[in-house]
């Protein structure tokens, strides 16, 4: 009778250090994301300061510019007055420049006829359309503008 041996079977053998040490090091890689971007989403939305929708500019400085006489269709003329009014902390008293919101008045009316400039829808819309042209001229320092003077002739 002859017998043959044969090997036994190969059987699982138990990780060694390198592998453990590696699945260690992936869950601590993992765990520490998570807190960070834990920590992050909480500091964003909890602790950030002026959380939230941005608050309300508050009124500052009314800032009153002389009146212009600006050249209307078929030879009339608008003598104009504006006020601005500022956001709280927009320059220092006295300091803001008025030049560009009366350059931005003067080329908004020139031209434009006295019955288009007598409705007073039309009136709201060019001052609204000038409050833009004078938040984007201050960079964001005009909250509103008031018409001190307004006579058509």
């Amino acid at each position: 009778m002859s017998v043959t041996t044969s090997a036994p079977p190969e059987t699982a053998t138990a990780p060694d250090g390198d592998e453990a040490a590696k699945g260690g090091k992936k869950k601590l890689v993992i765990i520490l994301a998570l807190v960070l971007l834990l920590g992050g989403a909480g500091y964003w939305f909890v602790l950030k300061p002026g959380g939230g929708e941005p608050a309300e500019p508050v009124p500052g400085e009314v800032v009153v510019l002389e009146p212009v006489q600006i050249n209307l269709a078929a030879g009339h003329y608008l003598r104009v007055g504006v006020a601005m009014q500022m956001i709280e902390g927009a320059g220092a008293q006295g300091d803001i420049d008025g030049s560009k919101a009366l350059d931005a008045t003067i080329e908004l009316f020139t031209g434009r006829k006295v019955a288009e400039l007598g409705k007073t829808e039309v009136r709201n819309d060019l001052r609204a359309e000038l409050i833009e042209t004078l938040d984007h001229n201050y960079h964001g320092e005009v909250m509103d503008l008031y018409f001190t003077e307004f006579v058509t002739q």
